[in-house]
Order: C-alpha cells, then structure tokens, then sequence
C-alpha cells in the first residue's frame, strides 16, 4: 500500500469523481431473501449522499427487489440530476421474475434492450459508465467477451454510452475487451483483505484505468480479525471504515462504492474517505492480507 491521500479520480479522461461512491444494490434489499427495504429511507440515503459529496453511484436494472427497484429510486430521489453525478450501470446477467438474483447470461442480441431498459428507468438520454458482466461470483472464466463487448462499443458510438468497463473479468478478457474499445473502468471482486487481483489493479493503475471493486467490505460479512480492530481503535473508527480507507490507500486508481440502506452506515462510510492510515496501519492490513495472523 502506498498510503495515497488522492481524493479524485476521473474516469475515462473527462468524468471526474470523489474516490468514495455510492453502491445502488442494498437500497431494495440488504440481504439475499429478506424482506424489502423501506422506500422513504432508501431515497433519503440517496439525497443525503449526494449531500454530503457523493458524485459516483453505482447501479443496474437486476438491483430489485418485488416492486424496489435501485434504478426508479435513485431517478425519484435525485432526477433532474445535478451537474457531475455520474451514474454508472452494469449489463449481462439475467434476472427472471421470481429469481433473488441473476441465474444466466443475457443473449448478444439482447444487451441493446438491456442499456435501454436501464435509460428508461434512470430517466436519462446517456448513460455515463457502462459495465460488461460476464459470470456470476465464480472466478472468471477465459470465454470470450469480444461479441459481446462489441455490441456495447456500438451503442458508444451511437452516442447512448459515454463511457464503456468491464466487470468480473481475467486480464485476458479486459485486453481483449480493450482491443475493441477504450475501457474506462474495471469492476472486480476484491477487499484489503482479499488481495488475489491485486495484479489487475496494478495494471489498471499503470494505464489510466478505474478499479471499483465491489464487495469492498467482504460481501458476506465484514472480515473479523484482531488487527482490523486494533487499527480501528487507533482512529476512533469501525472495521468497515478502515477496510474503505485502506482500499483508498492501495492506490490512486481505487474508487469505493460501499452500499448501504441505513443512514448511519452512509455517514460512517463517506467519513471513511477522510482517514489517514500510518505506515503501521497499513504494514499491519498487508499482513492480514499475506495470510494467517501470527502472534
């Protein structure tokens, strides 16, 4: 880690964001099964976001649960948008009514309605960022994204996406992604913690590109480990807080888009982005991530 106090990033060379986003998935729903969030709460989290600096939300169409649909709730809450929310979205799973989460793949042909569905449920003309999501939470596979990817490098030349990324992919997959169009951003699943892309973050950093890792606080839980919490005792901070403010350490490339349905939660993150880690804190969380912790 190099303990980086960047606190901008800007995706694609024209789109500059705050390095601490907004995660779009738990405003419907905050575990898998259970039961829907309450709606009011949900569109204050989003308004308060916006309020206290967040420029960076991160969504798709599949992020529903019964009638809460993230996308309908961000375009209640936030629509006509404000200058500089950039509103990123991602296609490729297949979500059936009645299934709590993607089950398969979106055909090629059927991407383009994909983009429009999440254009209409936004209530916007162009969509910012668009990811390509091959798979589920499988490691990435080395099938082919070229015909794929190249459907949604037309709809950028069409004007409709701004921006085109790629999520859940090998570095195979993004050079070959990016031999069709610029990428500008690569969304891959990784906490401090859980360091096994770290190559790809590197190689995303070395050529200008994003890495907004989802599941930034462990996805199925946040990690429960003694040195996470000496370090947050040290800050007067939660373990969630300090696994954001070390995924903002780890390099200037690194956006965070924490989700959450709970005000609190929302303040406690958007705070995170203002913690300093030491040298010690940090020589401390690369430990953690190098393997079991020794006396």
């Amino acid at each position: 880690m190099n303990g980086t106090n960047e606190k901008y990033w800007t995706l694609g060379g024209d789109l500059r964001v705050a390095r601490m986003g907004f995660g779009a998935m738990r405003l419907p729903v905050s575990a898998l099964g259970g039961p829907a969030n309450d709606r009011e709460t949900g569109l204050a989290v989003l308004r308060r976001a916006v309020e206290l600096g967040v420029d960076h939300i991160d969504t798709a169409a599949f992020y529903y649960h019964d009638d809460l649909s993230a996308n309908d709730m961000i375009r209640e809450a936030l629509s006509p948008y404000p200058d500089g929310l950039v509103i990123a979205t991602k296609v490729g799973p297949r979500r059936d009514p009645g299934d709590p989460m993607p089950t398969g793949q979106l055909e090629t042909g059927e991407l383009r309605a994909e983009v429009e569905r999440n254009l209409r449920e936004l209530g916007r003309d162009t969509l910012d960022l668009v990811y390509l999501r091959p798979g589920g939470l499988e490691p990435p596979g080395e099938d082919s994204i070229a015909e794929r990817f190249a459907v949604l490098a037309g709809l950028r030349e069409e004007g409709i996406i701004r921006h085109l990324g790629v999520s859940h992919v090998s570095a195979a997959q993004l050079d070959e992604a990016r031999a069709i169009a610029p990428v500008a951003a690569v969304q891959n699943w990784f906490d401090v913690t859980r360091p096994q892309d770290t190559a790809m973050l590197a190689l995303c950093a070395r050529e200008g590109i994003a890495y907004a890792p989802f599941f930034p606080l462990g996805g199925f839980g946040i990690p429960d480990h003694p040195r996470l919490k000496e370090i947050a005792g040290r800050h007067g901070a939660t373990v969630a807080q300090i696994l954001l403010a070390g995924l903002l350490a780890l390099s200037p490339a690194t956006l965070a888009i924490p989700g959450t349905s709970s005000l609190e939660h929302l303040e406690e993150n958007v705070a995170a982005a203002g913690i300093r880690l030491t040298g010690e804190d940090l020589a401390a969380i690369d430990g953690i991530a190098a393997g079991p912790d020794t006396p």
